[in-house]
């Protein structure tokens, strides 16, 4: 039962994967292509497209927040890591256990908030890109935090599992 349950977790893993990276390959191009379209319209024709600038601001945001769970996805995630380097092994992962559900915690109350910043945009109605609703620009924000805090949380088990077992680690 253990191993089903661990090969659909790895296909889960593998399709949010691929996924988040076919997103960022896409917004990536978008805004390469439409910034350089803009240049080519500015520097040529004294002209620009209206709605390019705010367009590329959003993408910033959401190609960042997509980059954020993509260095969640492996665990390479910047860290400062000075105490555990003089810890024994069984005693790192307890550590990592720590952190990684502090991060989890404050990942998901920064998504909470995100989603409650979401939605009091979606009530007050503001619209931003021509006819696209700000709470739709914010959607990254509490998907991308949630996200992250569930793969801490899911880091604290597995760091957790290695914590209690020291042997397997040799």
């Amino acid at each position: 039962m253990r191993e089903r349950e661990s090969t659909v977790l790895a296909r889960l893993q593998r399709a949010t994967a691929m996924f988040e990276d076919a997103l960022m390959v896409l917004l990536l191009s978008a805004m390469i292509l439409v910034a350089g379209t803009q240049i080519v319209l500015r520097n040529l024709f004294d002209g620009a497209i209206l709605w390019a600038d705010p367009l590329l601001r959003v993408a910033v945001l959401w190609v960042g927040m997509i980059g954020a769970m993509v260095a969640t996805r492996g665990d390479k995630q910047i860290a400062i890591d000075a105490v555990s380097r003089f810890l024994p092994e069984h005693w790192k992962f307890r550590l990592r256990v720590l952190t990684d559900l502090f991060t989890s915690a404050v990942s998901a109350v920064v998504a909470w908030s995100s989603f409650r910043l979401m939605m009091g945009d979606r009530e007050a109605g503001g619209m931003t890109i021509a006819f696209v609703p700000v709470w739709v620009c914010e959607a990254i924000l509490p998907v991308a935090f949630a996200v992250i805090a569930l793969r801490y949380l899911l880091f604290a088990v597995e760091h957790f599992r290695l914590s209690r077992a020291p042997e397997e680690l040799s």
